[in-house]
């Protein structure tokens, strides 16, 4: 199973599965979907999911599915999105304000950016952007809706450029963080992601494995994190002969450390640099 964020791994993956073999494809946008079968039009053992993965228990329940072999989730926003010049992720191309990866919901860019107060947007952005800056930006931003609506990219890129000093803004684009924050809050992307993996681990069937791309700081700490709950671990002591603390086990983390793109990854594709991958096996608790 696989959230279709980028369809490129999914031939691959669909590939490999028997005639029995089942992919479920789940995705809040209806584009990537529309893509998938294009691009997995010759195979009918996959289903396409229009949803979230956060809702996991849901739909295998509908589907009438108890547990998996293997999730893949490829996190935060795809490629396609971003380079789709009308959904409003990128700071480079112009557009209007919306960010949505889900385009029937009604949070978009625009409204938190024109609606949300000064220090609601000031703390969003420094949350989730990592933003040093988040109060001036966030109060520049008041000032300008105040004067006129800000309903476009460029106009929120001029906002931020003129709230962080030049001499500071030789660290990526200065809009970068800021619009990754709002991007995170329009998609409800971190919430309940400690709790999306704990549920997709559970899911697993016995050496069944969840993967998980992630691809900035605050994700992969909330993976990490899950991770590190899910394997639990024991406190009692070595010559006890069996657990008497009450440690709940679910399996064990595969990746100690992230698995990281090659430099000819990096190379070949820019937008894998920030890419980690962190793996996890559902195992039953040992017996001690």
């Amino acid at each position: 199973m696989e959230q279709f964020g980028g369809a490129g791994h999914s031939e691959e993956i669909v590939k490999r599965l028997s005639d029995k073999g089942l992919l479920i494809g789940i995705d809040r946008d209806e584009e990537a979907l529309k893509a998938a079968k294009k691009r997995l039009a010759n195979y009918k053992n996959v289903k396409y999911i229009h949803g979230n993965h956060d809702d996991i228990y849901n739909i295998l329940e509908e589907l009438g599915i108890n547990k998996v072999d293997g999730i893949l989730l490829d996190l935060g926003v795809s490629s396609y999105q971003l380079d789709e010049k009308n959904r409003g992720f990128s700071y480079i191309v112009n557009a209007k304000l919306d960010m949505r990866m889900d385009k029937t919901q009604e949070l978009t860019a625009e409204k938190v950016v024109n609606e949300y107060s000064e220090e609601k947007l000031a703390n969003l952005i420094f949350k989730y952007g990592e933003e040093r800056f988040s109060r001036i930006i966030a109060k520049n931003i008041c000032k300008q809706r105040k004067e006129k609506k800000i309903e476009t990219t460029d106009e929120l890129v001029d906002i931020i450029r003129n709230s962080i000093p030049r001499s500071k803004q030789n660290d990526g684009h200065p809009a970068k963080r800021t619009f990754q924050a709002i991007r995170i809050e329009v998609n409800n992307e971190l919430e309940p992601l400690y709790n999306t993996v704990l549920d997709c681990i559970k899911v697993l069937n016995e050496q069944g494995r969840l993967a998980i791309i992630t691809f900035h700081s605050l994700e992969d700490r909330a993976v990490k994190e899950a991770f590190i709950e899910a394997e639990g671990k024991c406190t009692c002591p070595k010559d006890l002969p069996y657990c008497v603390c009450g440690c709940v086990s679910y399996g064990k983390i595969i990746t100690r450390k992230p698995i990281i793109p090659t430099k000819e990854e990096q190379e070949e594709n820019s937008r894998s640099k920030s890419a980690k991958l962190r793996i996890f096996e559902r195992r039953e608790k040992e017996k001690r």
